[in-house]
């Protein structure tokens, strides 16, 4: 089991990017390494929604990959899950607004991911490529939660 946790301080209001987290339909105008989203589950994003998100990656590769909603405490946490390729990863996304200090009003954003090998096969490939993996999946968390933050900011500015 590997563990990786990112934060970023968002200068948005915690409920603005929740909402701009969490709306699937749109959610390949603010991510850069996502073409696509097909979004399986209608209706508000709850405990059971599904989608579909395929990235391009810094190989030229596309990858698609389901995401199933495990926990939603609106505004605070969400935590998805994703059948990967030898392993089954967990992200929790938390929301905390800065209520003190120079900051007061921004968002921290952490999320952590947590992957689970699948199956001897899976624990190999962990032993071997665990540190190049843990790199890259923390890369691309950091990549999407600065997109989330200037996503935040320029929808911030359009509106004021």
């Amino acid at each position: 089991m590997s563990t990786i946790s990112v934060s970023r301080m968002i200068q948005a209001p915690a409920a603005h990017v929740w909402r701009l987290f969490t709306d699937l339909h749109h959610r390949s105008a603010w991510l850069s390494t996502v073409d696509h989203v097909e979004v399986i589950t209608g209706g508000d994003l709850r405990a059971g929604s599904v989608w579909r998100e395929t990235r391009h990656m810094p190989d030229g590769a596309r990858v698609t990959e389901e995401f199933r909603v495990e926990e939603c405490d609106e505004g605070v946490r969400l935590v998805v899950s994703s059948p990967g390729i030898g392993a089954d990863y967990r992200m929790t996304y938390t929301f905390t607004p800065v209520e003190e200090g120079r900051h007061r009003g921004d968002t921290v954003v952490t999320a952590v991911q947590v992957g689970t090998p699948l199956a001897a096969r899976g624990r190999l490939i962990a032993l071997f490529l665990g540190g190049l993996a843990a790199v890259v999946s923390e890369g691309a968390l950091r990549h999407d939660l600065h997109d989330l933050e200037r996503a935040a900011r320029r929808q911030l500015i359009e509106f004021t």
